[in-house]
């Protein structure tokens, strides 16, 4: 019976399309290299490890929304989830490289977003956990079955710039706001009644308003 390895080899942007895409090259190998694998049916847990890396001022600051003040952050900086991605690999003997495709979202009530929009370089930390099941021709030539140990996993070094690129390539230099249905009415209502063209006039219109306010603007 065939043990499986998992590597994750690199991550890249993922071609423009209707999601945004981040996708990873994972390479797969058997012990018994001379034993042909007829197929995997493979589930992957990706989890982002926040513990694994440092954080600066301005990083610190952004993600208190996640984890609160930086002096609680030895209890509240654990593993959060960012993706279960299912692919079927094709037969192979040996090893084989596959793609595990990870849709993204610019939408920042989404924890794993909000986590990767407040970063300013680096590398993100990621777990993957593999579970599934094997498929491969036993000696008698028939068709077995085994179950991938749970303790399969890895872990990878994703840059930073890998996830900003592809915000930027789909989004360019905007950012996606979500809001509440009546906030949503209210906010159009008041660019009908101001005559404001774009939103981004509305919501300068807006702070502005609130700057003086407060005083800051004469």
């Amino acid at each position: 019976m065939p043990e499986l390895s998992f590597d994750i080899v690199s991550a890249e942007a993922g071609a423009r399309g209707l999601t945004p895409m981040v996708v990873f090259k994972l390479r797969i190998t058997s012990s018994t290299p001379e034993e042909r694998v007829e197929s995997v049916i493979l589930r992957t847990q990706i989890q982002i490890e926040p513990g694994r890396r440092s954080y600066r001022s301005d990083e610190k600051e952004r993600l208190g929304e996640i984890f609160g003040s930086a002096d609680r952050w030895g209890q509240t900086l654990r593993n959060k989830l960012w993706a279960l991605v299912d692919i079927s690999v094709p037969p192979f003997t040996g090893s084989t490289e596959v793609r595990l495709p990870v849709a993204c979202t610019y939408d920042l009530n989404v924890l794993s977003a909000k986590y990767l929009d407040a970063l300013q370089g680096g590398d993100v930390p990621l777990l993957f956990l593999f579970s599934g099941t094997v498929f491969h021709p036993g000696p008698d030539g028939r068709l077995q079955v085994f179950q991938i140990s749970w303790e399969k996993e890895c872990a990878y070094l994703m840059p930073v710039e890998t996830w900003k690129r592809l915000m930027r390539e789909m989004y360019s230099d905007t950012q996606w706001v979500s809001l509440q249905r009546d906030v949503f009415d209210r906010l159009y209502a008041l660019r009908r009644e101001r005559g404001l063209q774009t939103w981004d006039a509305t919501i300068e219109h807006l702070l502005s308003r609130v700057e003086i306010a407060e005083g800051s603007v004469t």
